[in-house]
């Protein structure tokens, strides 16, 4: 037996409601073509695996996670780290491939695949294989908790249970088939390590097959990120010690939606804050006779990471913008440090931009006018008239 979504109530279904008009809104943005929108895709999705580091205890600065992504050196994390970072972001971007497959179909082996992609630079960990000794959450979440998951002799019949239910509609929504996906996931914990990360993959996965968003903006991970112990919590509260998949998933579920909910928020929020950064950069740029490509080394720097030449080569590269040598990008960020919007710091190799005080003058005059960040409980009980 595998856990199962609950029959929802009102307020969850109005909760869903909500999602559901942002995540359309944001379907229409990205829709739109814009210069901005390929460095504002591709930094989301170094949130997205920089949240998923932090969840497992990898605490990585978001360029050096950019960098990782671009197959780049970092500057400051370690080879396990960038490795394990970087399996994990191939194995993400091997889900926006299946998102869109037209011969798609969940199995027991696309979920070895997918966790070989994510940990075969490790092979002592299985990588791709059931699991064969115990489990438990603090191996997968670095926290203090007691859970003992199935045995390893049930691991293969109750994933083949599990995949016949990714197989076979239910008739909830999305986002719940996809949080009921997550957690069977990491309850079972089929794989020796890395189920955490393996079950978060999956919640994207699923939403992506259904067409909510795509793998980079319909990921939870960076809320997961900042919301570690709020996320190991629910999972021990409805794991409550052991295997028992007939217990009850609401708590689950609802902490999913409020997870969904303000990602989303955060996610429309930065879009426009993107939108209007890269516009006044623009003019900035303009004036003081800068080329067109070297908005992206300055966009960058304005979100507060430490530009290379490396970076900004693979970076122009991924974007298909154009394709430049190292001596012409390394001339690029010069000229805009000549102009006084980038400050070199290092020498040689360790050579680094950072953004001047006029750029981070340019974000903060569009940051500072944010609306105070929601933070309550969609599903808390309101008294009349509030």
């Amino acid at each position: 037996m595998v856990f199962q979504a609950p029959p929802l109530d009102d307020e969850e279904i109005a909760v869903l409601a909500r999602i559901g008009e942002l995540n359309a809104s944001l379907r229409l943005r990205l829709q739109e073509v814009r210069r901005w929108s390929a460095s504002s895709t591709r930094i989301q999705f170094a949130r997205a695996i920089q949240g998923s580091g932090a969840i497992d205890g990898m605490n990585v600065l978001l360029d050096d996670t950019t960098a990782i992504d671009l197959g780049e050196l970092p500057i400051d994390a370690d080879d396990e780290t960038r490795l394990a970072l970087k399996g994990y972001g191939d194995a993400l971007s091997y889900v926006s491939q299946l998102s869109s497959d037209v011969d798609f179909t969940y199995s027991g082996q696309l979920l070895r695949v997918l966790h070989f992609i994510m940990g075969s630079y490790d092979v002592k960990s299985r990588p791709g294989r059931w699991r064969v000794g115990p489990a438990s959450l603090p191996s997968i979440e670095n926290v203090e908790t007691h859970y003992a998951g199935p045995d390893a002799g049930d691991v293969p019949a109750l994933m083949d249970e599990f995949v016949v239910s990714l197989q076979t509609s239910d008739g909830s929504p999305a986002l719940v088939r996809a949080a009921i996906a997550h957690l069977n996931l990491v309850m079972i914990q089929p794989f020796e390590s890395r189920n955490g990360r393996m079950g978060r993959c999956l919640h994207t996965l699923v939403l992506a097959r259904q067409g909510v968003l795509s793998p980079t903006f319909g990921s939870v991970e960076e809320y997961l990120g900042r919301n570690t112990q709020a996320y190991v919590d629910v999972l021990a509260n409805v794991a409550s010690g052991s295997y028992q998949p007939e217990r009850d998933t609401r708590p689950w579920v609802r902490f999913m939606l409020t997870t969904h909910l303000r990602q989303a928020q955060t996610i429309k929020r930065r879009m426009g804050e993107h939108e209007l950064i890269w516009n006044r950069l623009e003019k900035l740029a303009a004036s003081r006779g800068l080329s067109d490509r070297s908005m992206v080394a300055l966009f960058d720097a304005s979100l507060g990471l430490r530009v290379r030449s490396s970076t900004y080569r693979a970076a122009l590269d991924e974007t298909s913008l154009e394709e430049i040598t190292e001596a012409t990008a390394s001339r690029d960020l010069r000229q805009l440090a000549e102009v006084g919007l980038l400050e070199a710091v290092g020498e040689k190799r360790g050579r680094h931009y950072r953004a001047t005080s006029d750029v981070e003058a340019v974000r903060q005059a569009i940051t500072s006018t944010r609306n105070k960040k929601e933070k309550s409980d969609p599903f808390a009980k309101r008294e009349k008239g509030d």
